[in-house]
Formats: structure tokens, C-alpha cells, sequence
């Protein structure tokens, strides 16, 4: 379960009402949760929790898919996707693959942007986008002049702007869907300690400190 208590709809405000009834057509989504792409949905009955959020997040999204925007759709969703990957969210890289087949980019490619490194799938300037999104994600916004460079040869201003601002939104909420536990990202911990055989208490380098010593 996330973190944080979820709005049923008897309590949402207009703004989370109105997405309610678009993604829960009919049902209260604490209730009966679930959506026709099949997360839970509670990404949206957590976010209710602050009308204001919600709205500002929600602008986020139009402001994406707006068309006025310059940069190329396949590139912003290289830049989404990868940014889930990296910051190791389930959910935003789960949803970022699907939107992009929803913008035509190729299933081999798609499924190569977790070793885009590797990969020969990429131009150039996908090639740019995905190292600046590492640099993004990965380094704090450290980037090297020789990526930007690399951008730079291609894009213009307004779209390296969007790319970045759109990538970091992303990168935001990679964050804040694992430290909220929502969605896809309600996971435990992983790296937790192993527990010893039964009679066991060594510390194994002690172990292999003392053999040395012999």
C-alpha cells in the first residue's frame, strides 16, 4: 500500500474528481482501484491529497504532450524512459515503454534503451539524448561539454530546454512514486542482510583475515 493515505472520491476535490471520473469512470478508485492500463491508479488518489499538487502535476503532463511543443516526441520519450530506468522506477519506466510505442518508436529499441550503451539502434542524436539523460539522472546534472555539444549539433535551444525540464519532471517523479510506494514501485527493500545458517555469527572476512595470518 503507498505510504500515504488515499482521497475517496466522496472526498476529492473538483480537480481529483474530474480525473476520477475520467480514470475510474463510476467507482470510488480507493475502493475499486485499478485502471484500463492496469496500475493500480493510486498515483492519483495519493496526489489528491493536495489539490494544488495535483493541479501543478497535471499541468506537467499537457505540458508534454502539448502540441506546441518543438522537441520530437520519440526524443522526450527516450529521455522519460530512460530516466525511469535509471532512477530505478518500475512504474515510470513501465509507462514510459508503453508511451513509446505510442509514438512509433520500434519494440528492438525500446527494449534496448536499459543498454543503450551497447546498442547499435541508436542515432547520433538519440545517442546524445539518452548520454545527457544520464548526466541528468546519474550525475546531479553534470554533463559533460562533450555531450551537450553533441545536442547541441541538432537541436535548437527551445528543444534542449524542453528535453531537459521535461526529463528532469520525470526524474521527479521516478523519486517521489518509490518514496511514496505508489504504484508500481510498492516494493520492499531488497538489499537487506541475508540472515547466517542457524549457529553461524562469523564475519567472513574475519574468517579469511585470520587465514592470512596463519
Amino acid at each position: 500500500m503507498p505510504r500515504l493515505r488515499q482521497v475517496p472520491r466522496a472526498e476529492a476535490d473538483p480537480v481529483a474528481t474530474a480525473m476520477y471520473d475520467m480514470l475510474f469512470p463510476g467507482r470510488d478508485p480507493v475502493a475499486e482501484p485499478g485502471t484500463e492500463t492496469g496500475t493500480p491508479g493510486n498515483w492519483w488518489t495519493v496526489f489528491a491529497l493536495v489539490p494544488d499538487c495535483l493541479r501543478h502535476a497535471i499541468g506537467g503532463f499537457q505540458f508534454y504532450r502539448d502540441p506546441a511543443r518543438k522537441l520530437d516526441p520519440q526524443l522526450r520519450e527516450l529521455g522519460q524512459t530512460r530516466a525511469g530506468y535509471t532512477r530505478g522506477s518500475q512504474f515510470v519506466y513501465s509507462q514510459h515503454c508503453k508511451s513509446c510505442r505510442s509514438v512509433g518508436m520500434a519494440e528492438d529499441k525500446i527494449q534496448a534503451i536499459a543498454h543503450w550503451q551497447l546498442s547499435e539502434l541508436f542515432t547520433p542524436l538519440e545517442r546524445a539524448v539518452l548520454a545527457y539523460t544520464d548526466a541528468l539522472v546519474l550525475e546531479g546534472g553534470r554533463v559533460p561539454e562533450a555531450v551537450f555539444d553533441a545536442l547541441r549539433a541538432q537541436l535548437c535551444d527551445e528543444e534542449i530546454l524542453e528535453l531537459t525540464y521535461i526529463t528532469a519532471l520525470y526524474e521527479m517523479h521516478a523519486v517521489m512514486s518509490r518514496a511514496l510506494r505508489l504504484e508500481y514501485d510498492d516494493v520492499d527493500e531488497r538489499i537487506v542482510e541475508v540472515a547466517a545458517p542457524p549457529g553461524s555469527a562469523y564475519d567472513v572476512m574475519a574468517v579469511v583475515d585470520r587465514g592470512e595470518d596463519r
